[in-house]
Parts: structure tokens; sequence; C-alpha cells
């Protein structure tokens, strides 16, 4: 029962890529979901592989879907597309972002098509849908000189500052999604080789090279001074005591919490409304590529499943280099077209 191979803008929304999403319209079904529906989100995260973050995302779409049919009296069976679209009509015109209309709809889609494909539906009505399209926009990252002045913000040598330190220049260093560099186990690094094992989207697992920076801050937060000295006496769960970055309760440290060590000192950069969940790894692509990696190189580091996502950045890199050479060649306004 595949699903489209293209990129998913509910898992690109869960993971925090792009525009924050809208609130969801009607958040509060009459009733309770249909069973279908919840067989959907089962199969979604046993059959496909989903993270727990996006199938939250689809449950939020869908109970919105579905607190919407409830309140015109339709039900799953009776749906067809002109319901759809009418829906798409009702998203459009509370104001949601043409990103988040195509979240909704893709959601909303994957239902369907679902309840045809496992028999318990004639038809699917998403099949003849167009899903609306999006302006495509680029990832915005940071200069190299915000970066650095990401992280000369992180000053001291306590405990807290070691961590964040080692956060920053771990995200920024292997392009890690801040969920990967949270679900960090101890025995997925080795500082002595330089690598570390993410686990990725999917559970797909890969290793990346830490540089020499990273190490540096790694190998203090790992110190006793470090990481050492936020470790509660007794663990409150077992898998707390193998996680990389602790919080000051001596927990694993979350995804809410690692962005808000990374906001927190991006506010005293200056940086503000320019950071991102993912700021952090569009930068560390977009400056690999200004350098001439190589972009499969950056496919892997950053665990892409299609090279077309990674060749987004190689749109950024063009940029700035266009840029570089319209304000330094004295004949550049006259020879470029």
């Amino acid at each position: 029962m595949p699903e489209a191979a293209a990129a998913d803008p509910v898992e690109a929304s869960a993971a925090g890529v792009g525009p924050a999403p809208d609130p969801a319209p009607d958040p509060a079904p009459p009733t309770p979901l249909p069973l279908d529906v919840e067989e959907h989100l089962v199969w979604l995260a046993a059959e496909k592989g989903r993270s727990a973050n996006t199938v939250a995302a689809y449950r939020r779409d869908l109970t919105a879907y579905w607190a919407w049919l409830a309140g015109r009296g339709v039900g799953l069976d009776d749906v067809r597309g002109a319901d759809l679209d009418a829906y798409v009509g009702e998203l459009r015109a509370r104001g949601l972002a043409p990103a988040s209309v195509k979240r909704a709809l893709v959601a909303v889609r994957s239902l369907h098509r679902f309840r045809a494909e496992e028999g318990l539906a004639v038809s699917d009505p998403g099949a003849e849908v167009e899903t609306p399209r999006v302006p495509s926009g680029l990832p915005k990252a940071l200069t190299e000189a915000e970066v650095g002045r990401l992280l000369d913000q992180v000053v001291g040598d306590d405990p807290v500052a070691r961590r964040d330190r080692a956060l920053i220049e771990l995200l920024y260093g292997t392009g890690a999604r801040i969920s990967e560099a949270c679900g960090l186990s101890l025995g997925s690094v080795d500082l002595d080789a330089g690598l570390v094992r993410l686990l990725g989207k999917g559970s797909k697992e890969r290793v990346v090279p830490l540089g020499r920076w990273a190490r540096v801050a790694m190998h203090a937060w790992l110190d006793d001074a470090g990481r050492g000295a936020m470790a509660p006496e007794q663990w409150a769960r077992r898998g707390d005591a193998e996680a990389v970055f602790l919080n000051q309760r001596g927990g694993r440290l979350g995804r809410q919490g690692a962005w808000a060590v990374v906001r927190r000192h991006g506010d005293a950069a200056g940086l503000g409304d320019r950071l991102t969940p993912h700021v952090l790894r569009h930068s560390c692509a977009t400056h690999m590529l200004d350098h001439g990696a190589d972009i499969r190189a950056v496919q892997e580091l950053l665990g892409h499943a299609s090279i077309s996502t990674t060749q987004v950045y190689t749109l950024v890199s063009n940029e700035r280099l266009f840029a570089v050479y319209d304000a330094a060649h004295p004949r550049a306004r006259l020879g470029r077209r």
C-alpha cells in the first residue's frame, strides 16, 4: 500500500521543516475518531515507520477533518471528491497558509487511499483531487559569521554551558535533526574515531563524522565536570542513563528543551526570527556546498532519501555565488544575463 514517494508535508511539518504550521481547525471532534482512522494511524506507525511526531501530526489533521465531516452529517463512506474540494475551500477561507492546506489534504487523501486499499471503502474519493501547489521556498541558512556569533554566546565552563556548546556544535557540525540529537545514546558516539551514529526518519541509521570543534565540545560535555555533574544519583527512567544530552533534572533532553537551548543563545546573538528548529541543519548543508562538497556526500550526511531534497541547497549556494560575483567582478552587471 504505497504512499507517494515525494517528501511528506505532514512529516516535514512534524520535523520542523519550513514555515510553522497553522493551528489545525476544530481541534476537538464531537465524537471519538472512527475505528478506520485509528487503524490508519496504527498502520502509519507500524507499517510505514512514521515517527511518533509525524503520526501525531496526522492525528491532528484527521481529527479536524472528522470534526468537519461530522458537522455536515457526512460519514466516511459518504465522502465524495466534491466534499474534499469543499474542505480545501473551507481551510483556505479560514486563512490557512498554502503549506498547511496541502499538509491537511495529504493526511486526508492518505486516509481514504488506505480505506480503499484495505477494502474498507468501495472507492477512493481523493484519487482525483489535486494537491494544492505550494510556492517553493529556499531554506533560510545562517551565514558562517552568524553561526560563529551563535557559538560565541555560549560562555562559561559549567555543565549547562558545556552541554549547550556540544549540542550546537553537533547540530551544525553533523547536520543532525534536533530529534536525532536528543535521541543519541552514549553507545552511538565514538569520540576516538570521530564518528556518531544517528537514528533518522523511519528508524534509518547513518554514521556521520564529527568535526574537530564538535569533538572538542563533546569531549568537554561528556567529561565528569559536564554530563557527570548533571547526572542524578538515581535515574528516573532506564533510558535516561544512556542519553547523551541531559536536562537540568537529570533526564534525557527533549526536542522542546533542545530547541529552547538553541533559541536562547540565538536571541543573545541577535538572530531572533532567523532561527528555526532546522536552521543549523540547513546551514551545515549550505556551507558545505559553498565550500565545494559533493552533493551526494551531503545527501548521505543529512540522511535524505532522495537527492532532489538535497538539491534545494544548491539553489542557495548558487544564489550566494551570483551575489558575490555581482558585488566583486567589475563587469558582472554587464556580462551576466
